[in-house]
């Protein structure tokens, strides 16, 4: 069984790859054009609440933090695999600031230590 004093470990020896993540995806949404980013609630690795989950396919130990907002809703989640690798998922729910005809739903993001990618989830407007 993992202790909160576990999981409290876990987390801090992913901070560093954690904070790179979070800095990838607010560089993401800068790229993007939004004017004022500094108004998006961006993931800040510290403010995630973390958990151990068994992974139900490789059936690995994985370190998960969720962000949450100011009234509780999940937005966002970072989750560590066993084999290094990583995803992350933070919501925006915005219009794209370029592209009238689009919406941004959420910023992934993926890969490892070495390599960390991220894309703009966007989603047509409707009509």
């Amino acid at each position: 069984m993992t202790t909160d004093n576990d999981i409290k470990q876990l987390s801090e020896q992913k901070r560093t790859f954690g904070q790179a993540i979070c800095k990838k995806i607010m560089e993401n949404i800068i790229k993007l054009g939004f004017s004022d980013p500094m108004k998006i609630k961006v993931p800040i690795y510290s403010e995630a609440a973390f958990n151990v989950v068994t992974d139900p396919y490789t059936q690995s130990q994985d370190l998960v933090g969720y962000w949450y907002d100011a009234k509780q809703q999940r937005i966002g989640q970072l989750r560590f695999h066993g084999d290094g690798s990583f995803y992350a998922e933070y919501d925006i729910v915005l219009p794209h600031p370029k592209k009238a005809r689009y919406f941004v739903e959420a910023i992934n993001a993926w890969g490892n230590e070495q390599n960390i990618k991220t894309e703009p989830k966007l989603l047509e407007m409707p009509e």
